[in-house]
Parts: C-alpha cells; sequence; structure tokens
C-alpha cells in the first residue's frame, strides 16, 4: 500500500485516545480488511502502543547504558536499546503495510518517566530504572496477550511475538539487577494513574515530519523478525 492511498488509511487509523489499562473502547470494531486479516481498533492500538513504548525506553536504555553504576544495570540498558531498535523497526513495517500511523513521541507521561530518569544518577536512577521497566512492560505484557489471543491479523500476531519475546527479555534483565521494587512496581502496573486520556497517548506525528527512528546498535544481537524481511 503505498502513495496517497496510504497517507488516507492512515489518517483515520490513528487513535483518539489509548489509555494505560485498555487498548481499545471498541477492541472489536473491523477499521480495515486488508489480505492479512481484518484490522480491529484493538489491533491498531497495540501497534501504536508498541511504537510508544520504544521512543521512550531506548533513550532510557542508552542512559543506562552510559551511567548505571552496577553492571547488571548497563547490560540491562544494552537490552533495552537493541530490543526496542529491532521491535521498533518490526512496528514501522508493520504500520506501513496496515496503513497505520505512528506517533514520533511517546505519551507524556512516558515522557516524565524519561524527564525524572534523566534528572536521576547514581543508586536512585538505577532503582528507579529497575522499577519503571518493569512496571510499564508488565503492563504492555497484558496487552501482548489480549491482542495475541484475539487478532485475526497474521501481520499483528507476528508483532506481538516479537513483543512478547523482547518485553520478557526486558522484564528478566531489569530483575536480574536486584533493584526492582516490587510493592512500587506492582502497584503502578495495576493501578489506573489517575491521569487525563490525553497524557497516556502518544500525540500524533507532525504533518511531514521525518519517521524517527530507533537505531540498532553497532554491536546488536537481535536478528530482523520476519515482518522485518
Amino acid at each position: 500500500m503505498g502513495g496517497a492511498l496510504s497517507f488516507t488509511l492512515g489518517s483515520l487509523l490513528y487513535p483518539a485516545m489509548l489509555g494505560v489499562q485498555k487498548v481499545s473502547s471498541a477492541p472489536e470494531r473491523v477499521l480495515a480488511t486488508p489480505a492479512t486479516g481484518p484490522l480491529t481498533e484493538a489491533d491498531r492500538d497495540f501497534v501504536v502502543k508498541v511504537r510508544s513504548a520504544g521512543l521512550w525506553e531506548y533513550p532510557v536504555g542508552q542512559k543506562a547504558a552510559k551511567k548505571g553504576t552496577t553492571k547488571a544495570v548497563r547490560n540491562a540498558g544494552e537490552h533495552l536499546v537493541d530490543g526496542d531498535a529491532s521491535l521498533d523497526a518490526a512496528c514501522r513495517s508493520v504500520a506501513d503495510q496496515l496503513g497505520i500511523t505512528l506517533p514520533n513521541q511517546p505519551s507524556p507521561q512516558q515522557q516524565s518517566f524519561g524527564s525524572r530518569l534523566t534528572a536521576e544518577s547514581g543508586k536512585e536512577f538505577d532503582t528507579d530504572l529497575a522499577t519503571t521497566v518493569r512496571a510499564t512492560n508488565g503492563q504492555l505484557l497484558t496487552t501482548i496477550a489480549s491482542v495475541r489471543s484475539t487478532t485475526r491479523n497474521s501481520l499483528v500476531r507476528a508483532l506481538a511475538d516479537q513483543a512478547n519475546s523482547t518485553v520478557l527479555d526486558h522484564i528478566t534483565v531489569v530483575e536480574k539487577t536486584g533493584l526492582v521494587d516490587f510493592a512500587r512496581a506492582l502497584a503502578q502496573e495495576t493501578t489506573s494513574p489517575g491521569l487525563p486520556a490525553q497524557d497516556l497517548t502518544p500525540p500524533p506525528a507532525v504533518a511531514g515530519q521525518p519517521q524517527v527512528v530507533l537505531t540498532p546498535p553497532a554491536n546488536g544481537t537481535v536478528s530482523p523478525s520476519p515482518t522485518e524481511r
């Protein structure tokens, strides 16, 4: 799908409000019927969520790889960068094929996570990084399971499979730091943040703005997924 058709369809396939605890207010509503299977609101919102998650977590991973005070934290940062770059490439490929408009910025809430971690250093940074990444990936894991079990679109299914592997890896490496505050992480994961919906939704990209690309590290180990090939 290309040219004007892709732009027109993409313009229609951007969520008004995503929120955190639910994928869509009408998840079963079919938005398009490409050859890869019906595309629902839940599918569309999931692709945007994956993109948004990488946009905030990737730069945080870069910071962790440089300023983490332990080898485990720096290793976690490297995993975040490597995994997010590979998953984002797959996400952009799927979005292009399905005509889904992707954001170039994470949600305001996710931006606040990044700003807070940027201002921190030392053990405070390490602990906040591990706990926040554990909480946000726990939330995304729940969404992945829901979409993977209900989607009828093969591209979304493949993206969910890759996202599942990436998120489980990220959860594992931050847990291995020994710094996750599980009480705080689980509370954040299961409790509504009480923020307006617009703070939980990534802003749509500005028309004509180049698409942000999360560059894979030179020594990355994650292989391209089938959706990228």
